[in-house]
């Protein structure tokens, strides 16, 4: 028997930190509990001036603090690790480098996430600590690298957004001066004004449509969590132990901005610890300017945010969260099928196209491959949109498909997983995947490639299949012979008489890469 305990590490390389929480999953409530936490500030977000690259020195203070992560988690008898980098590393035009870089010398597998992805998550960490009683709530999360903000219920979010500002590159880009002189204030504010014009903008309209007079907002994350450590420390004269909850008004939030703009490094570090006092101002300027914007008068502190939101996600996908976060255990489902209507994808064609997709992989595992249910979804994904690039133009459509799903923000998977779904679409037809193709090196890993190259020959016979996007083929039987390196497919037709002559051509044109993969003579018959 299998224990009801799990102990999974969470691992968030941000663009000042890298954060780790331990926690324990009981898998029958199912509840996780955080038993141990590391942060170490490691400003990976102090990029190159020149080529915007991350800097040698602080892959290598990454790299040692993550390094550290595995020491602990080696001792706490962790039993699997879920890591992403955000804002910092999607960014940097050397952050795949980096990516690669810590798998060779830690063995860690960093997973990058998209903006919206990140937004989603820091909302299922929130919803997993706080009660939304069904009410709007704005949750907003001011990071390094990115200023994140979800409108949500505690059910599905209804806006989701991610805007390059955060305290780390605002610091960097706007400020010299010690204190920040009008100057640099007056530009910095009018950036930020600028940067989140549009996502102040689309909420309040969402918000007159919904007929919501009030919003109610949580904030995340270290600008925020050092904000409310600050007020409790000079309202109350201790800081409540845990903070989750505490609240700070507008108007005392606009105090503190105006003092810290005034401070020196030393009087900042003297209201809060060094490496944060040289970076809160630009973060706390981000939050009360949204706070402005939207009206709001008060934010509650979440102090469940990414991390926590990687346990959750976790839980979701291993199946042990069901009930009422179904809507969330399905959101990858329903990702896929709102980018198929935006571009205007006939979803009962991509169906019968994943549906023999999926019968060839199911029906060839243990002979011709290993692959697992995550790529099996993978799969079905990309055999749903590989004729999105039609929205385009129907010349070179399998590589606008690349295009589309590669920036149509899918929610719920990693970069690396839209860069497979992407990739399956783009080789569903014309050339096999090859080491010139830019999009092809783009895969993370040898790994990835070999399953684009093996599965991309399942969605190119599934689509060979219904080749007149009629449903001609009812179902398929594949017959293997493992001595003489044969493979048979018997189709049988929907309809009795049908010859499926167009099929059975455009299978016999789309058979070779196939044959070279696997190495076999594929032969058809029609039942």
């Amino acid at each position: 028997m299998t224990s009801d305990v799990k102990t999974l590490a969470a691992i968030d390389v941000g663009t000042n930190s890298i954060h780790m929480v331990i926690v324990q999953i009981n898998t029958k409530i199912p509840t996780f509990t955080v038993i141990d936490s590391e942060k170490t500030t490691v400003r990976l977000g102090e990029r190159c001036a020149q080529t915007g690259n991350l800097t040698e020195e602080a892959i290598q203070r990454s790299i040692d603090a993550l390094k550290r992560c595995q020491e602990i988690c080696q001792t706490v008898k962790v039993e699997e690790i879920v890591a992403v980098a955000t804002s910092a590393t999607r960014e940097a035009p050397n952050g795949h480098d980096f990516i690669r870089r810590i798998y060779q010398e830690t063995g860690l597998d960093i997973e990058v996430i998209s903006g919206q992805e990140e937004a989603r998550r820091i909302y299922l960490g929130v919803i997993s600590g706080m009660d939304l009683r069904d009410e709007p709530h704005l949750l907003i999360d001011i990071g390094g690298g990115s200023t994140e903000m979800i409108l949500g219920d505690g059910r599905d979010p209804t806006y989701l957004s991610s805007t390059k500002i955060g305290a780390v590159r605002l610091t960097d880009l706007f400020i010299t001066t010690d204190p920040i002189s009008q100057t640099e204030y007056d530009r910095l504010l009018g950036y930020i004004r600028g940067s989140i014009e549009r996502p102040t903008d689309d909420l309040r309209s969402l918000l007159s449509s919904q007929n919501i007079k009030s919003l109610k907002a949580i904030g995340t994350s270290g600008t925020i969590e050092t904000i409310a450590t600050l007020h409790a420390k000079e309202n109350l004269g201790i800081v409540p132990n845990p903070l989750q909850g505490y609240e700070v008004s507008f108007t005392d939030l606009e105090n503190i901005v105006w003092r810290l703009r005034r401070a020196n490094l030393e009087e900042r570090t003297a209201l809060v610890r060094q490496k944060r006092a040289e970076i809160i101002l630009a973060g706390a300027l981000v939050l009360l300017e949204t706070m402005r914007l939207l009206g709001i008068p008060k934010i509650i502190l979440c102090q469940r945010a990414l991390r926590e939101g990687l346990v959750v996600d976790w839980m979701i996908r291993h199946g042990y969260i069901e009930d009422g976060w179904r809507y969330q255990s399905s959101i990858r489902d329903r990702s896929i099928l709102k980018l198929a209507d935006k571009y205007g994808i006939n979803v009962n064609y991509a169906k019968q196209v994943a549906d023999h997709a999926l019968s060839l992989f199911d029906q060839t595992k243990g002979i011709f491959h290993e692959w697992g249910d995550d790529e099996r979804h993978l799969l079905w994904a990309a055999a749903m949109l590989h004729n999105s690039g039609h929205h385009v133009s129907h010349e070179a459509h399998h590589k606008h498909s690349y295009y589309l799903i590669r920036n149509g923000e899918l929610l719920g998977y990693t970069e690396s997983e839209i860069e497979i779904i992407a990739n399956l679409a783009r080789y569903h037809r014309k050339s096999e995947p090859k080491k010139k193709h830019d999009n092809f090196q783009r895969l993370a890993n040898d790994r990835h490639k070999l399953f684009v190259r093996q599965a991309s020959n399942f969605l190119r016979l599934a689509t060979a299949l219904d080749r007149r996007q009629i449903g001609a083929i009812a179902s398929i039987r594949v017959v293997c012979n493992p001595r003489t390196r044969s493979c048979t497919l018997q189709l049988i037709p929907q309809q009795p008489h049908d010859p499926c002559i167009l099929e059975l051509w455009n299978l016999d044109y789309k058979k070779l890469p196939f044959e070279s993969q696997f190495n076999v003579t594929l032969s058809v018959s029609l039942d």
